[in-house]
């Protein structure tokens, strides 16, 4: 078990380029699709494994939620 950490979006439109904002996403437009805990050394680390993932470069959006121990 762990407490919820400072949010951070993810996002990577085509793949161009990494775009990252602070805070969770208050309100979408787009369908929820799910979650995932993935273990990572760093925030850095999980924000480039999100980065990749297809919800990020399909002009969705990644929130990454540290958690902290």
């Amino acid at each position: 078990m762990g407490i919820a950490g400072q949010p951070v979006q993810v996002r990577n439109h085509d793949g161009a380029g990494v775009d990252i904002t602070d805070g969770p996403f208050l309100r979408s437009g787009l369908p929820l699709a799910g979650f995932a805990i993935i273990e990572a050394a760093t925030l850095e680390d999980a924000i480039s494994l999100a980065s990749k993932s297809p919800c990020a470069v399909a002009h969705g959006l990644v929130e990454v939620w540290p958690l902290d121990s």
